[in-house]
């Protein structure tokens, strides 16, 4: 059964920026289409907690994507400070003790595992010694993450089909790495490796999209949104017909 998520939260726009300021703006520009922001590391450390209260005060959701991989006691007292704050999603990264210590301390909020960044391919596998597939990665830490208690992943769409497959449909799938349709096959050099359409992610089983420089970088960012929103409209129709 499909979740009930609002189309202007199904996209997560990433503010990648260096202030609450620029933030802010960010966010009076988009919330008429979009109500649901990321907050990652670079504002994070450029003006702590300034850049959560630009999303929350304007009246939206915030998924602070930190990564937290610390001792347990560490992240478990970063989770309890995030919750408190009224953050929605909150994402960690490590061990069974850490993502243990983060799921006891989540309260209201919600807490992702981070599978494989999608900036990471096989061919870093490799490097790093080793076997199997990413696609074998990502279901084995998912299937790890939840059972210890966490209520979703971040994914790439490209594994959102099997994680869908083999750990059914009551957990979150939030895709980062998302591309317009329309260029996908184009970004030959982009950092981000494992890229999708927004309409793939979802057709595969996201529930939600984080997209950054697609929006920012554009000369009409509400026209991508618009024209990424009808993708995941369709996506969803095609999924229920």
């Amino acid at each position: 059964m499909e979740k009930t998520i609002p189309l202007d939260e199904r996209i997560i726009f990433a503010l990648d920026v260096d202030s609450a300021v620029e933030a802010e703006a960010w966010v009076k520009k988009l919330k008429s289409h979009v109500r649901f922001f990321k907050v990652g590391l670079q504002l994070f450390i450029a003006d702590w907690w300034r850049g959560i209260d630009a999303v929350l005060q304007n009246g939206c959701k915030v998924m602070v994507d930190l990564k937290l991989f610390d001792i347990p006691e560490t992240v478990s007292l970063a989770v309890d400070k995030l919750k408190n704050k009224g953050v929605t999603f909150i994402t960690v990264h490590g061990n069974d003790p850490i993502v243990r210590a983060a799921v006891a301390a989540k309260s209201g909020a919600k807490v992702l595992a981070v599978t494989v960044l999608t900036s990471f391919d096989e061919s870093d596998m490799r490097e790093m010694g080793l076997k199997g597939t990413i696609e074998d990665l990502v279901l084995m830490r998912a299937k790890r993450a939840l059972a210890l208690g966490c209520d979703g992943v971040v994914s790439s769409g490209l594994e959102a089909a099997r994680l869908r497959q083999h750990l059914g449909e009551k957990f979150l799938v939030v895709t980062p790495g998302i591309r317009p349709g329309k260029n996908i096959d184009e970004l030959k050099n982009d950092d981000q490796k494992r890229i999708v359409s927004a309409y793939r992610a979802i057709a595969e089983g996201a529930d939600h999209v984080v997209v950054g420089r697609p929006i920012s970088k554009a000369s009409d960012p509400i026209a991508v949104v618009a024209s990424m929103q009808d993708e995941i409209e369709k996506a969803l129709a095609a999924k229920t017909s």
